[in-house]
């Protein structure tokens, strides 16, 4: 046995768009419908997928909202389990406290942190102080720009000027209690995980931190706990059965899972 005391493990997760679950291309997702490249769009509810959750025992998962016409699949899902899925898309100071009353265990911010691309850190002490560090997280969610990744808003294509380093990672956590991360440049791909940025995130976060982007393997989550040093869980979305892929079994990933959280000290981990 390491010296470890943290192991990576599985968060699930809910894509809404158009209020029907969907694993879409992070790349491609914009308003015009045109160019939105969709890998799977699941005949069942998004309050199903709770129910799966639930029924595995996996905590810590989150919803998104990808646009307009989710409101009432994500509420749905969040009476099917609640304070045990967290909720993002569209999320500002004047509507978190209603998701968390309607059931959400934490709300996930970005756009709302970056009006016009700029961070502003009065609006991220707003939001902290209206629902509680506690109940925040942040999603740091970047696309690569030559060394470096940039946050990125508004469905992943607007940079904003915040580059994603231990510096700016420390700055956050000071208000929050979480990090959310999609890697958008291989998000949907089922390529592989960014790896190098995944190393870095290991080195850099001091929070509960989930990465999602280009899972293809179950094998990955160990490469995740590896590299990261068991600080970053991972997200699977297109490569999963359950969301149409034939890479990963659902059922095999939520064995390996339970075997992460038996070497974890949970005690550490407030999901």
């Amino acid at each position: 046995m390491s010296g470890k005391n943290h192991f990576s493990l599985f968060r699930p997760c809910i894509d809404l768009h158009g209020g029907k679950v969907k694993q879409i291309v992070g790349g491609t997702l914009s308003d015009d419908l045109k160019t939105l490249k969709t890998n799977f769009v699941s005949s069942k509810s998004a309050k199903e997928f709770a129910e799966l959750y639930k029924a595995n025992n996996l905590h810590g998962g989150h919803i998104i909202k990808l646009g307009p016409g989710n409101d009432e699949a994500a509420t749905e899902a969040l009476a099917t389990w609640p304070d045990n899925l967290q909720i993002g898309g569209g999320i500002n100071s004047s509507n978190a406290k209603q998701w968390i009353d309607l059931g959400a265990s934490k709300v996930i911010v970005t756009s709302y942190l970056f009006p016009h691309g700029k961070f502003s850190l009065e609006n991220l002490k707003v939001i902290s102080t209206g629902v509680g560090k506690e109940r925040l997280v942040v999603d740091v969610s970047c696309r690569k720009r030559g060394d470096i990744w940039l946050v990125a808003m508004n469905k992943w294509q607007d940079i904003t000027d915040m580059e994603v380093s231990k510096e700016s990672l420390d700055l956050l956590s000071e208000y929050c209690s979480e990090f959310l991360i999609h890697a958008a440049d291989v998000e949907g791909l089922c390529k592989g995980v960014d790896e190098e940025l995944v190393k870095k995130l290991g080195e850099w976060v001091t929070v509960p931190t989930t990465y999602a982007g280009g899972a293809k393997d179950i094998s990955d989550l160990l490469l995740v706990d590896q590299l990261s040093g068991g600080r970053v869980d991972l997200t699977y979305g297109s490569s999963l059965d359950i969301f149409g892929g034939s890479q990963v079994k659902f059922e095999e990933l939520v064995k390996l899972n339970t075997q992460q959280k038996e070497k974890t000290s949970f005690g550490n981990r407030k999901l």
